[in-house]
Parts: C-alpha cells; sequence; structure tokens
C-alpha cells in the first residue's frame, strides 16, 4: 500500500496539499483491507508524508512543508550504527563547506547579525558543555539556513540533530572542554568574518580545517572522535 501511494506521489498523481480519499474510498483503489490501510497511514504520518485531521475537515493529507520523519529517521540509523563515522564526517564537510561557501555570498545583514548573536551566547563564562554544544550546532544551522536552500538547511538540520548526542559525549570526555572550546569561538568567530567579507573560497577552507580539526583534538584528548 505504501508503495503504491509512493508512486503516485513520483508520478504526479498525488502532490503536496491533496487530500487522500476517503479511507473506504482509498483501501478499495489500492485494493487493500481497511486494517492494513489504516497501518500504513500511521507509518506515513510518522515518517511525516502525511498528516491525519480529524473532525469535519479530516482525512488525510500529504504535507506541504517538510517534517521530523527525516530527522527522525536520520537520528535512528546513525545511533545504530548503520552509517560510519566516517561517512558522518564526509557528509558533514561536504554540506558545511558548501553551505559557507555559498553564505559568504547570499547571507544577508540580518543574517550576520543572527550568527554574531549566537556567538556572543557561547562568549558566556559560565556556560556549560551542553548549552555550548547546542549553540554550536546552531551556528552551523544558522549558515545553512542563511544559503536560502531550503533543502541543504532541512538535511543539514537533520544530520546535526542526528549527532548531537555523540557531539555531547565528545566535549563530556575532553579533558578540559573549556580549553577546547576557546578554539572552536576562535574558529567560528574567523568563519564569520570571512562570511561577512563575502570570501566563500577561504571561509570553506575555514570550515573544512575547523570540522577536521575537532575531530582530531577529540582523538588526542581521550574523546572517542568520530572519523
Amino acid at each position: 500500500m505504501m508503495a503504491q501511494i509512493e508512486q503516485r506521489i513520483l508520478d504526479g498523481r498525488l502532490k503536496a496539499g491533496d487530500h487522500l480519499p476517503s479511507e473506504r474510498e482509498l483501501a478499495v483503489s489500492l485494493g487493500v483491507s481497511r486494517p492494513s490501510l489504516r497501518e500504513s497511514l500511521r507509518v506515513l504520518e510518522a515518517l511525516g508524508i502525511v498528516e491525519i485531521r480529524r473532525g469535519g475537515e479530516g482525512g488525510a493529507v500529504l504535507v506541504q512543508t517538510p517534517g521530523s520523519g527525516m530527522v527522525n529517521l536520520l537520528k535512528l540509523q546513525i545511533a545504530l550504527a548503520q552509517f560510519s563515522w566516517t561517512d558522518v564526517l564526509e557528509t558533514r564537510l561536504a554540506l558545511e563547506t558548501w553551505s559557507v561557501e555559498e553564505a559568504a555570498y547570499r547571507a544577508t545583514d540580518d543574517d550576520h547579525r543572527e550568527l554574531a548573536a549566537i556567538l556572543d551566547r557561547m562568549d558566556d563564562p559560565s556556560i556549560e558543555a551542553p548549552e555550548f554544544n547546542s549553540l554550536d550546532a546552531a551556528f552551523h544551522m544558522r549558515i545553512a539556513e542563511s544559503t536560502g536552500n531550503a533543502l541543504t538547511a532541512h538535511f543539514m538540520g537533520s544530520l546535526r540533530t542526528a549527532i548531537h548526542r555523540q557531539m555531547v559525549e565528545m566535549y563530556a570526555e575532553l579533558t578540559d572542554w573549556r580549553r577546547t572550546a576557546i578554539t572552536v569561538r576562535r574558529e567560528h568567530r574567523e568563519i564569520l568574518e570571512l562570511i561577512v567579507r563575502r570570501d566563500g573560497k577561504t571561509a570553506a577552507r575555514a570550515v573544512h580545517t575547523h570540522i577536521s580539526d575537532f575531530y582530531k583534538i577529540g582523538a588526542i584528548d581521550g574523546a572517542h572522535a568520530p572519523g
């Protein structure tokens, strides 16, 4: 049943915002039982493909905006080691070097101010590692958003969410995470400066080094760094 709905989406017979037929009509159309249909719809809802609405305008509707399904699937697959850390690191490098280069050309003054505000919060001397790590992720995510490419930003959000727990664990295992944070803060400021200066090529190289060096620091300092 799910494969049939997927094919109808791929060939254009169904599109975002469409209401699926009633449960009875859809079961007949697809040649499946209604219990089987309900189970498939629940799976599609969990994946963020359909929204099940109740009431007078109820029924199943194909979602128009990206949901949490992609994030949840990626998070679980990485947690189950279905992707190696090398895969994750290489994907991060590819996405983030492209994102920062494009951000250097496309980011607005508002984007610059919001990125700077995140870094200002990271400078709080009383900040603890979990919040620092969350702001670190927010900084990289905000760079992706400033490219104006919604798909890249959503995928970046999925990837950052998926590896968040591992990053927190790496910080927890560092001998002195605040010493590492000094380097992270400095490199973030340099990256932002390059974005503001519209120097995309240099910004891309800086992000590549920034990400790679962090994992090396973790490995040297005893944390279980991926890669």
